[in-house]
């Protein structure tokens, strides 16, 4: 495989730096920079989404046809690398990288033309209701109900950990509609209105304190049997399909750019001997390990985009990059955390951008923090991934899954 970049793609390259530099004000680059999470600040997200949207950037991974971009596979990872390299805030992903792509495969010709261009512009902001406070990683066992009454649904339950279901406007639900069979099957895709009557959101404090997921109750909820994606008792399809799409993407550029940023910072920190912090073999060695296998994962990734670009199925491949990306990610910030001393220690949210309101703080009148930024989100950063080996499907299922896909055991 040829890992240089070609013409094309190094003026694809610049034209897309060109744009970042144009449109990012020192507010978004701010917003990219101080997240605390995969999930920045809202109304910055909604912001960048905006202006991506004007470009026709916002969804380039859609097809043409219903507002993407014919780009190569190679043009995608470009674009990708640049954003997170400039500091871009991300965008929600529920919508446009994971219901989207499900609407588009197996949604009615009403179903795509109602949600997709409203996606796009950000008028519809989906959540996602998987997770069950009794399923989790073993998503089939799920539970709640959707009572068959005539032309609607009827659903009773609750889905937890529902990432910014206080800004959502939909949420796309699987939901329980037949108990016959395996587990997996009588189970079904819905699209649910959050206006509907009969829902309730409460937020969860995290342990960052920040209050982006929340548990979401349903009290004989109806919805119309149209806001059905696929066929009823089938949603197990669309999900695995979705899930998919969750897994994806580049993971590199992003703790490249964190591998990056923590050597300059332990490059000013004294350590304990009073030295530069990355002047210590021990820290030192740790973070190499980390760069190190962070330059892997980028070659893994170019592997699998080459595969897919020649028509190839990645296969496990997803399952592969997911875990290492997120075991990558929980170690470098388990370093920043280190690097940052006794001042990491200190909790002062109001120095960063989290994804969601803190609960029970109340910052300075004045602003002040101590230490630098980078400080002050280290340990918001490093307990918000904490999580990241548990969602998507956690890595304990994904190496279940390489087990039988790669290995045949």
């Amino acid at each position: 495989m040829d890992y240089d970049w070609s013409a094309a793609d190094l003026a694809f390259r610049d034209e897309v730096r060109g744009f970042l530099d144009a449109k990012l004000t020192p507010e978004l680059r701010r917003a990219g920079r101080l997240a605390t999470s995969v999930y920045p600040d809202h109304e910055a997200s909604m912001e960048w989404q905006r202006i991506l949207h004007e470009r026709g950037w916002a969804a380039p991974h859609w097809p043409v046809e219903h507002g993407g971009c014919d780009w190569s596979l190679t043009q995608h990872y470009i674009f990708s690398r640049e954003s997170t390299l400039a500091g871009a805030p991300t965008l929600s992903p529920m919508g446009i990288r994971m219901v989207a792509p499900a609407i588009i495969a197996f949604g009615t010709p009403e179903q795509k033309a109602f949600y997709l261009p409203r996606i796009l512009t950000g008028e519809i902001f989906f959540c996602q209701g998987y997770s069950e406070p009794e399923a989790g990683s073993d998503l089939a066992s799920l539970s709640m109900a959707a009572i068959d009454d005539g032309e609607d649904f009827v659903c009773t339950g609750s889905k937890i950990w529902t990432t910014h279901a206080t800004e959502a406007n939909w949420i796309f639900c699987l939901v329980r509609t037949s108990r016959t069979g395996k587990k997996q099957q009588g189970i079904t895709f819905l699209l649910i209105d959050m206006n509907t009557p009969g829902i309730e959101i409460r937020p969860l404090v995290m342990t960052s304190g920040e209050q982006v997921q929340n548990q979401v109750f349903f009290d004989n909820v109806r919805v119309p049997k149209g806001n059905v994606l696929g066929r009823i008792d089938d949603g197990w399809t669309v999900a695995k399909y979705l899930l998919v799409h969750e897994r994806g993407g580049a993971a590199a550029p992003m703790l490249q750019v964190m591998g990056q940023e923590l050597a300059e910072a332990a490059a000013r920190q004294p350590g304990p001997d009073g030295n530069p912090l990355i002047d210590d073999p021990a820290f030192a060695l740790r973070l190499a390990d980390a760069r190190i296998r962070t330059d892997v994962l980028e070659v893994l990734e170019y592997r699998t985009i080459s595969a897919m670009a020649q028509g190839k199925d990645p296969g496990p491949a997803s399952s592969m990059l997911k875990i290492l990306a997120t075991e990558l990610s929980q170690q470098l910030t388990e370093l920043a955390l280190d690097a940052a001393g006794t001042v990491g220690r200190v909790y002062q949210p109001h120095a960063t951008a989290p994804g969601g309101p803190i609960a029970e703080f109340t910052p300075p009148a004045d602003g002040y923090h101590s230490g630098a930024d980078w400080q002050a989100v280290a340990p918001l950063r490093y307990f918000n991934d904490r999580a990241g080996s548990i969602y998507a499907g956690s890595n304990e299922i994904q190496r279940n899954i390489l087990a039988k896909a790669a290995l045949g055991l």
